[in-house]
């Protein structure tokens, strides 16, 4: 990892980054670099960031609309969170319980977000399956593991909620798990208090299923360009003029679909309205199959737990653990070996048995938390974005791509505030980092003792 590892609230630009060293990069080998944006180009929507959302958003508007649009890559694709995510397919993005949303808001708004997730994985499911992407998805199945016994208490009650007030008919399921059943049958976690299993999560390769994304984009005969991060954007008499090293882009619209990779000063649309926050993966050296049964890892369900600062694992095709969780809280600090030894003494905590195996990848990459814990897929007046997945964006992206070509050719999306509402500021913005330092202490304590 450099040591001038890109910090979205410290470097004015994402450009001249390597890929992440990580465990996704060895599976798949990358294919060649696509041109750079050269000269003077036209398009009617250019398309800032060329992961989930950017690729998928563009594949939209040319099969569902019809219309022109260009995707415009920093680096190349796959080197933001895309692919160094954990690829987790999940129903969620956020950080609000359903219960939360509804006194936040109301019932039916609850319902409504609830949908539109549930449409998420769906649709992520539906394009791996309609075009065949070789993404490797897992088993179906969310375990999420409580840390103590009020989380578990506080599970059923969030699992009572949503099979009352949200699923319908069999589309949810909930299935308690005893601590010693979780133990035996499915992972023998030794800080587990029991398991709520929920049926619509599964996981993937994130960086195959991206490359996947981007063959779909390209049979479309949409212009990717590589290597082409925007260092200028002016907007004239409604028009934009996107300026890269060796070219200008002209369009008639615009979406930002660099989610947490976006620089601290970019466009007034989305500047400090975000927190972007390190996450850090660490993966294991193969387990054969004597080493699996005496770690007790027995399924391939993606899991998390229930505290404040989650950990969040699952055992790979290859049968690799894969265990992350936060990393630093700066970007100059991200390469520091602590992190990932805390994470590996956080996996040996929880599996004591692979306190033996070393660790064979270790990398980090950022996420995009918004101020109001939910993210936020908004355009007007012919520039969209969607930004603030806080760690969910496997899924979620597809369903924002979706709503932002919608919404660029200019159709009405539900009325809910993921949609109807811009990202609102994010106060004190030159002391977020030492928030979120505050926080992450008063979180390990709350985890610990709480």
């Amino acid at each position: 990892m450099p040591s001038s590892y890109y910090d979205p609230l410290i470097n004015s630009t994402p450009a001249s980054q390597p890929f992440a060293d990580s465990y996704w990069a060895s599976t798949q080998s990358l294919p060649a670099l696509l041109p750079s944006l050269k000269s003077s180009q036209q398009t009617d929507v250019a398309i800032i960031g060329g992961g989930y959302t950017g690729l998928l958003t563009a594949y939209y508007l040319a099969t569902e609309f019809n219309i022109d649009c260009r995707v415009l890559e920093a680096n190349q694709v796959g080197f933001g969170a895309s692919a160094r995510n954990a690829g987790f397919v999940l129903k969620g993005s956020g950080r609000l319980g359903y219960s939360a949303m509804a006194k936040r808001w109301d019932l039916a708004t609850a319902q409504g977000i609830y949908q539109e997730f549930s449409q998420a994985v769906s649709r992520v499911e539906g394009l791996i399956n309609q075009h065949q992407i070789a993404c490797e998805p897992q088993e179906h199945g969310y375990l999420k593991v409580a840390h103590n016994p009020k989380a578990l208490n506080s599970l059923k009650a969030a699992a009572d909620f949503i099979q009352q007030n949200m699923a319908q008919d069999s589309d949810f399921t909930a299935q308690f798990i005893s601590a010693d059943k979780f133990k035996n049958q499915y992972l023998n976690h030794h800080q587990a208090y029991g398991a709520l299993r929920l049926n619509d999560g599964f996981g993937v390769n994130p960086l195959k299923l991206l490359l996947g994304y981007k063959s779909l984009v390209q049979q479309q005969g949409i212009s990717i360009n590589e290597q082409s991060c925007v260092v200028d954007w002016i907007e004239e008499n409604g028009k934009h003029r996107l300026l890269t090293e060796h070219g200008e882009l002209l369009a008639n619209k615009v979406i930002m679909a660099g989610n947490a990779y976006s620089p601290k000063q970019f466009n007034q649309r989305v500047d400090d309205k975000f927190l972007p926050i390190l996450s850090n993966i660490i993966v294991t050296e193969p387990l054969s199959d004597d080493e699996l049964a005496q770690a007790g890892l027995h399924t391939n369900q993606v899991t998390m737990d229930t505290r404040i600062l989650k950990y969040y694992f699952r055992l790979l095709p290859d049968n690799r653990l894969l265990f992350g969780g936060r990393g630093a809280v700066w970007g100059k600090d991200a390469a520091e070996p602590i992190y990932g030894q805390r994470l590996k003494l956080a996996m040996d905590k929880c599996f004591p048995y692979l306190s033996r195996k070393k660790i064979a990848y270790n990398w980090t990459g950022w996420i995009a938390a918004s101020m109001d814990d939910m993210p936020h897929v908004y355009s007007k007046n012919g520039v969209g974005y969607s930004l603030g997945y806080c760690g969910a964006g496997v899924s979620f992206s597809a369903q924002a791509a979706f709503r932002l070509a919608q919404s660029i050719a200019g159709e009405s999306l539900p009325d809910l505030p993921l949609y109807n509402a811009p990202l609102p500021a994010m106060p004190f913005t030159k002391a977020r980092r030492i928030g979120q330092w505050g926080y992450y202490h008063y979180g390990w304590l709350k985890d610990k003792f709480g």
